[in-house]
């Protein structure tokens, strides 16, 4: 078999097979399977005395791969080296140059922004030398990212437990989640009413006063904001609207246009995957990855459907715009090509590479449903929707806004209607309080009849706890993390149990608080502040424009700031007491003493005897609390998750649980148990909103 004549290194298999395609026989495209050299994983690789030198090693288990790809590369009249259009993928080209004794200042690297077969035609006719200011990007985060990991991970084995890790973001984004848990538990719930009145047209029908009813909420008292705290005053103000009446004071009739969303960067895709499909943000990157690199469509073969999924860019390109305008107006009509305009939202966004799109208007989601898995297409159909409906016209509403007046009360309606669909006709985003609920026709000064008057209590409600969509976005807009790194951070969180995912929300776990307030706080508090995180991102996009060194970068993080850490940390962890803790018990497997000993999750017995005897049990922790149920104690619980919890003590014949620890004491105001919630004592019936401090 006669060699081929240029071979096309790429890095996963599904991406050879779709650039082999447009390709043709003369060329041989083998996939990298992502890195071959990289970082040893048994030690630092970094030589600190000696300017941050990585200490590169081809990757374990890729010996026949290498082999093979230096065999082809002898073979072949010239090397492409096409991985993906980012640092990371940079820096793979960058090891492969040095794997096959390539100079990386030729013309070998080539880049596709996405896998059609117009752009990888384009991208091997203009080959280019590696891009340097890429890979050092690159490397600067790999080495400042191993530092920190190996560096900081030993002080958390010695004072918490085996097994943790830190990471320089990963760090930064857990303190969030649990700063955000922090302020859950010590919120206080303020006591607010609400009124509303239900309100018709004077002299209907009972069929057509149904048609016509709308709700007016109460908003001033004497033109002043008004708020009530209390049932006393809820009551004087419910008594005072019965005994008057309502009239229309005025009218307000407004138009207001609804812009289309931007195109999806990383970030935006895969929140909204996250809200509208249920999607993890490691299922849509993998989704995402696999519609980028090709699948079999019918008819077509193996093809790319989108534009690269790492990008936290929303420009899109010339041509793109004008297919997906003459897609619009030929579907739709010209009356809904829209003109908008988009900026980034980070002054760092790299622009390198275009929003996700379509690669073809001509496969709409419908043309190629029937070639792709369930949740394929449920992420291409999201995409193709949003990028069609950045090109459309806005929607357009007319609002209503009614006042309403009730002697020197002062109540506020609102209605509208959409008057024009424009994006709507393929991206719904429409919200609760954009659905249609028009008023009847009023008119000022018209007389109105009351049907239902309520007062309804409520309570402030502390902030939400982040879900991954909105950890995602928070990361994004405090400048922490890139497009590539997202869903990387939020799945380690949860793989390694410092963050519990309870229905969608994240939570921290007791180790991730020991993590973050035993360790990383007092130890590395500029580590975990986001600020700093945020710098240092910013350090290596200068990096990546060619304007710093990373080496300089690397260094100032080090010296500057993580050195002295790590020898303050290093001294603390040494004044632990290492000597056993024996509890004055045997074994009953095999009779040596037991002792007390601290794991990833918490304290736990064990023989001493270990390894040759693995008996261990967990410690049993009471609170000395009796069960509301039943009597027995409540006792200190650890769920699947790593999250604690407290439960009765003769479960499974009682269920009772709480989420917080109980203490010893009633609520004055209904007797519930009370519940240590932060630095509070809160009641722990759900319809109670009793609290106090902690003495």
């Amino acid at each position: 078999m006669a060699t081929s004549k240029y071979l096309v290194i790429v890095e996963s298999p599904s991406k050879a097979r779709t650039i082999g395609k447009f390709l043709g026989s003369r060329y041989n495209v083998v996939a990298s399977a992502g890195h071959l050299r990289d970082l040893p994983k048994s030690t630092l690789g970094v030589d600190i005395e000696n300017n941050f030198e990585p200490k590169y090693i081809n990757v374990r288990g890729k010996a026949d791969l290498i082999k093979t790809i230096k065999k082809e590369a002898k073979d072949a009249s010239k090397v492409f080296l096409a991985t993906d259009p980012d640092r990371e993928g940079e820096a793979i080209s960058w090891h492969l140059c040095s794997l096959l004794d390539i100079d990386p200042k030729k013309a070998y690297r080539v880049v596709f922004p996405e896998i059609t077969k117009s752009a990888v035609l384009e991208g091997v006719k203009n080959s280019r030398p590696i891009d340097m200011n890429l890979v050092n990007a690159q490397q600067g985060r790999r080495v400042m990212d191993r530092i920190a990991g190996y560096e900081i991970s030993p002080v958390l084995w010695s004072k918490i437990g085996k097994g943790l890790s830190a990471g320089r973001v990963q760090s930064a984004a857990l303190k969030i989640i649990c700063d955000r848990e922090r302020e859950i538990e010590d919120f206080v719930p303020q006591e607010y009413w609400n009124v509303a009145a239900d309100l018709t047209k004077e002299g209907l029908t009972a069929a057509q006063q149904k048609k016509n009813t709308f709700t007016a909420t109460l908003t001033e008292y004497k033109g002043k904001k008004l708020k009530l705290t209390n049932k006393e005053q809820t009551d004087k103000v419910l008594a005072d609207l019965n005994a008057g009446s309502y009239s229309v004071k005025d009218l307000e009739v407004t138009e207001n246009a609804k812009k289309p969303f931007a195109p999806y960067t990383t970030s935006t895709m895969q929140q909204d995957a996250s809200i509208k499909l249920h999607f993890t943000p490691t299922k849509t990157m993998m989704l995402a990855q696999q519609l980028y690199q090709g699948v079999s469509v019918k008819g077509h073969g193996t093809t790319g459907l989108i534009t690269y999924m790492r990008t936290d860019s929303v420009r899109i390109s010339d041509e793109a715009d004008k297919a997906c305008k003459s897609y619009i107006k030929s579907t739709f009509g010209a009356g809904y090509v829209g003109n908008n305009r988009y900026t980034n939202k980070s002054a760092n966004a790299q622009d390198a590479h275009e929003a996700i799109r379509p690669s073809y208007m001509d496969l709409d989601p419908e043309t190629v449903k029937d070639s792709l898995q369930n949740d394929q297409y449920k992420l291409y159909k999201l995409i193709w929707s949003r990028f069609v409906a950045s090109r459309m016209k806005p929607a357009v509403y007319t609002g209503t806004a009614a006042e309403i007046a009730n002697g020197a009360y002062t109540l506020r309606a609102k209605g509208s209607t959409l008057k024009f669909d424009g994006y709507l006709k393929v991206y719904n985003d429409a919200g609760k309080d954009e659905k249609d609920k028009a008023l009847p026709p009023l008119e000022k000064g018209e007389a109105l009849k009351l049907v239902k008057l309520d007062g309804e209590q409520r309570f402030t409600q502390p902030p939400a706890r982040f879900t991954e969509a909105s950890l995602i976005k928070e990361m994004e807009e405090n400048g922490i993390g890139r497009p590539s790194t997202y869903a990387t951070i939020v799945n380690t969180l949860t793989e390694k149990r410092y963050v519990a995912k309870e229905k969608n929300a994240l939570s921290p776990t007791d180790l991730g608080n020991k993590i973050t307030y035993v360790i990383m706080e007092p130890y590395f508090r500029e580590l975990v502040d986001v600020g700093f995180t945020a710098n240092m991102e910013t350090q290596l996009d200068k990096v990546e424009e060619g304007d710093l060194q990373w080496q300089s970068v690397v260094g100032d993080y080090y010296n500057n700031y993580l050195k002295d850490e790590l020898v303050k940390a290093r001294a603390e962890v040494e004044k632990v007491v290492t000597a056993p803790e024996f509890i004055g018990e045997n074994c009953p497997d095999c009779g040596k003493p037991l002792v007390k000993k601290n794991g990833k999750f918490g304290s736990f017995i064990a023989c001493s005897g270990y390894p040759e005897c693995r008996y261990t049990r967990n410690i049993i922790v009471g609170t000395g609390v009796a069960c509301p149920k039943c009597g027995k104690e409540i006792i200190q619980k650890r769920s699947r998750k790593g999250k604690t919890f407290y439960g009765c003590s003769g479960y499974p014949a009682c269920d009772q649980v709480f989420w917080y620890k109980p203490v010893d004491k009633k609520c004055p105001k209904c007797g519930s148990l009370l519940l240590e919630r932060g630095r509070k004592l809160v009641c722990s019936s759900e319809d109670c909103h009793y609290s106090e401090n902690k003495q």
